[in-house]
């Protein structure tokens, strides 16, 4: 995928780049597994491994279908708008650049809005709400997944990756779930850590895209 926003302004004016690596790494912070571990071990405390496992899957299906529902309206509703490529790429750098910031301002994972009662298992409507959303699917990876989409166009190879990277990592979030609780037991604090190396980096990216978007407005 050579690039996603390729500009209708003339030859020699710059490009925004987003290749599936760039791509990949952005959106594994807004959808990845790093933020699920705490809310999903809370929630399952006292279940039985096929519980868990039956939650996890839900909270995967919940999350694809609402993921590509999203993608496939918000898509279609900015391309009714005529958006142009460069304010498009410039939407998706300001929202890494604001989820980046958050990620390293607020270090600690969020619990879940409706913790269950001790002594009692969990229903499995809580894999649509909050395991799913708004734990995995965050309304800001719905609009990085809608930007993403819409600068793919028309393309089937752009448009394909961009689907195949969403679900490598909700792949790698049911991955992260069924073995949370060893994940916190050993590297808890080093994903920590990990999270705000992300997200400097992801900040940076994020600030780079919409330097590159100005200059794409402004030729």
């Amino acid at each position: 995928m050579q690039s996603f926003a390729q500009s209708p302004l003339g030859a020699g004016t710059p490009e925004v780049e987003f290749g599936a690596r760039k791509m990949f790494f952005m959106l594994f912070l807004m959808l990845g597994p790093i933020k699920i571990l705490v809310p999903f071990v809370t929630i399952t405390s006292n279940c039985n491994p096929p519980f868990r496992r039956s939650m996890a899957r839900r909270a995967i299906l919940f999350s694809a279908a609402a993921l590509a529902i999203a993608g496939l309206l918000g898509r279609t509703m900015l391309e009714n708008f005529e958006i142009s490529l460069p304010v498009l790429a410039m939407t998706g750098g300001i929202i890494l650049f604001l989820v980046a910031l958050r990620t390293i301002l607020q270090q600690s994972a969020s619990l879940p809005d409706r913790p269950t009662e001790p002594g009692q298992p969990p229903d499995l409507r809580l894999a649509l709400t909050p395991l799913a959303f708004p734990t995995i699917v965050t309304p800001y990876g719905i609009a990085a997944v809608i930007v993403f989409a819409t600068l793919a166009g028309g393309r089937n190879a752009e448009g394909l990756t961009v689907a195949a990277i969403v679900l490598l990592i909700l792949a790698l979030d049911w991955v992260a779930m069924m073995f949370a609780e060893t994940i916190l037991r050993w590297i808890g604090t080093s994903l920590q850590v990990l999270a705000v190396v992300l997200g400097v980096t992801q900040a940076a990216l994020g600030l780079q895209v919409i330097l590159h978007s100005l200059r794409m407005i402004a030729w």
